[in-house]
């Protein structure tokens, strides 16, 4: 996200159902989720609706936003975010995807203007739908399970990992939301470094 773009659509990937809500691969959703449980003024659903995913109104830095939550599962997140990029005339640089990642360590966060999926699915999709890359992404990381537990990495992604309020995952996922929330006021820069950090 160069100086020029400011934040108008936020999206947090993840699949849908109970079955999948505290598990490492719904990170995006639990980051959207905390955005807009702590929006002030509340967030509003957007009257417009893709038939795909959950759109909301929210405002960051006194300027509304809207964040979609996709519920096509992840694999095919681009179904939903593609159609709201048109209804609303956005280009990739207005949006943030926030997405779980494997190849970084559990807890850790990087912030990027634009990149390859780096095998995300979810990432892929959205590539694929906009045939464009130039988009920024907040990655969160979930890390990897060690070699010798035999864990399969499916097994590993769509297990559960918040388990308490006061966890790693937990204080990961607020810090990723106030990212995102720097990124709204940025410069964007700032926020990459922020993310960086710890």
């Amino acid at each position: 996200m160069d100086s020029t773009a400011q934040l108008k659509l936020i999206v947090g990937l993840g699949n849908p159902g109970l079955r999948y809500a505290l598990t490492r691969h719904n990170a995006g959703w639990q980051v959207a989720d905390l955005l807009l449980h702590h929006a002030s003024p509340p967030a509003v659903k957007s009257l417009w609706q893709p038939d795909n995913g959950e759109l909301f109104w929210l405002t960051l830095n006194q300027s509304p936003c809207l964040l979609l939550k996709p519920l096509t599962y992840m694999n095919l997140s681009g179904e939903a975010v593609a159609p709201t990029m048109r209804h609303f005339q956005l280009s990739p640089r207005e949006m943030l995807v926030v997405s779980d990642d494997l190849d970084l360590p559990e807890g850790r966060l990087r912030l990027k203007a634009k990149g390859s999926s780096g095998g995300h699915r979810g990432l892929a999709s959205i590539i694929q739908c906009l045939q464009a890359e130039d988009f920024p992404r907040l990655r969160v990381g979930i890390g990897r399970p060690q070699p010798s537990s035999g864990t399969p990495i499916v097994d590993w992604v769509l297990a559960h990992w918040v388990s308490a309020e006061d966890s790693p995952a937990s204080e990961a996922l607020r810090k990723a939301a106030e990212i995102v929330r720097l990124v709204a006021s940025g410069p964007f820069e700032t926020a990459v470094r922020i993310a960086s950090q710890g």
